[in-house]
């Protein structure tokens, strides 16, 4: 494939991110979650998987894993806190019940090329626990013995034995994320997170010498008592122990929604402008020490999967964040998990009572979803091309979908100008492209071709940044 000359630089301009402050999505799918309704049914979904049948492209399977030992008081996930070890073998059976469900639905053969255990805490549950979830998913769908599938998990280096991550390279895995949010002894202790360094190095370090390919490190900022220097010193450690990617996320602070974060000191959180001050200079650093600004909080090496993916105008984006394989229909199994099948997604039931219970019944834990409309799959089409690549072909768009671009979307491109004008993008009669001055508001930009966004404007969203 003939790779594309993209822009990586980018600028930091702190008077226009505060000019465009805003809440919006982080468009991991168009339409968002928030117009899912329950009017979408199994009956709906199966309509769907027939189409992606006739289609034939490969799968992708994401697994929730809900269970944590302690709870991170940042944390806005789907988690079943508790030092309990065996609730998680009830869950796991029903966890199986709906792989053979959704096995059934599927034409056999169709070969899973990317896999994703999440959480919560995947390693929360034993090696046995572990041996036997892949055990039914390679009997229930095609998995790769070749390694080269995209296999792989959400790791908390406080739940690894020490043969842990060789029995999951064992068992298929090939990929990591680590998290570790913040090294700081009394960050962690704000956010009852303890997690001495040297867990995260040996977990890191382990990961390379048993094969896997690409491992992942997940940092916040904007948490209590972080600092510009102190963040700092978290990343010399990042920077020394080199992980292929990072995700450096912004914490947002909704404790209204999210109980755990009302443990949390508001006092202690640092200011707007100290905020600002902390993405600065990570930015600064990681771009120095080589990383390349993938989009919103993702950081790459040149040679990581998304960086290639990113300059083959390959990179695709999905519920898992950035993504390599666009042509995969993603099935969701574990409680909350959302799936993307043709066209369609589809949520499985949030409670654990719930999930279980459909289940039992021996019905697909469907509980709302979403299938799109042609309007949807055109406007998905544009916020993926600007919020993976900067760029868009108004040209291949038209020709695509036999609109004019121009005229139909006029209020967005109205709405461009006045960015045209602060210098986040260029307006030509053929492209629209993001300048490094825009990149870190790119929400801001895709929200202007999002249809739903008056309609949701009630909706809680989190910081653009």
């Amino acid at each position: 494939m003939v790779q594309q000359v993209v822009e990586q630089s980018i600028h930091f301009d702190a008077a226009l991110l505060k000019k465009y402050e805003k809440t919006g999505p982080r468009y991991t799918s168009y339409p968002t979650a928030v117009q899912f309704h329950n009017e979408f049914s199994a009956v709906d979904y199966q309509r769907q998987v027939a189409r992606s049948n006739e289609a034939g492209n490969p799968l992708s399977l994401y697994f929730h894993i809900p269970f944590c030992d302690t709870v991170c008081f940042y944390c806005g996930c789907n988690k079943v806190v508790t030092k309990d070890r065996s609730q998680a073998a009830p869950y796991l059976a029903h966890v199986e019940r709906e792989l053979t469900l959704q096995s059934q639905l599927f034409t056999p053969g169709r070969v899973v090329k990317q896999l994703h255990w999440g959480g919560g805490t995947p390693t929360f549950i034993s090696h046995g626990e572990m041996r036997q979830l892949m055990a039914k998913t390679r009997e229930c769908f095609t998995l790769l013995d070749n390694d080269a599938g995209e296999y792989s998990i959400e790791i908390d280096p406080r739940e690894v034995q020490h043969d842990t991550i060789a029995l999951l390279r064992e068992l298929g895995f090939n990929r990591m994320s680590l998290g570790a949010q913040d090294f700081d002894a009394k960050v962690q202790q704000a956010v009852n997170r303890i997690q001495p360094l040297e867990q995260t190095v040996t977990t890191l370090e382990t990961a390379r010498r048993e094969g896997f390919r690409s491992v992942s490190i997940d940092l916040i900022y904007g948490l209590p008592l972080q600092t510009v220097a102190s963040f700092s010193r978290t990343l010399d450690t990042i920077i020394d122990i080199a992980p292929d990617r990072l995700s450096v996320f912004n914490y947002a602070h909704l404790p209204d929604i999210f109980k755990p974060q009302r443990r949390i000191n508001e006092a202690d959180l640092p200011s707007g402008q100290e905020k600002l001050e902390i993405l600065r200079m990570s930015i600064e650093r990681l771009t120095a020490a080589g990383y390349l600004f993938i989009g919103m909080d993702h950081f790459a090496k040149p040679d990581d999967e998304l960086a290639v993916a990113q300059r083959e105008m390959t990179l695709y984006r999905n519920f898992q964040g950035y993504s390599t394989h666009a042509d995969c229909d993603l099935i969701g199994i574990g409680s909350t998990s959302i799936g993307q099948v043709a066209d369609s997604y589809s949520q499985n039931q949030k409670t654990m009572d719930g999930y279980a219970a459909s289940l039992v019944k021996g019905q697909l834990p469907i509980f709302r979803g979403l299938t799109l409309t042609a309007e949807d799959k055109l406007r998905r089409e544009v916020i993926t091309r600007l919020i993976c690549h900067f760029q868009l072909d108004k040209g291949s768009i038209s020709s695509r979908y036999q609109i004019d671009f121009d005229h139909h979307f006029a209020d967005a491109l109205a709405g461009l100008e006045g960015m045209a004008e602060d210098g986040l993008v260029e307006l030509s009669s053929d492209a629209i492209r993001v300048t490094p001055k825009g990149k870190l508001l790119i929400r801001n930009i895709c929200m202007l071709f999002d249809a739903y966004l008056k309609e949701a404007s009630g909706k809680r969203f989190s910081k653009v940044i």
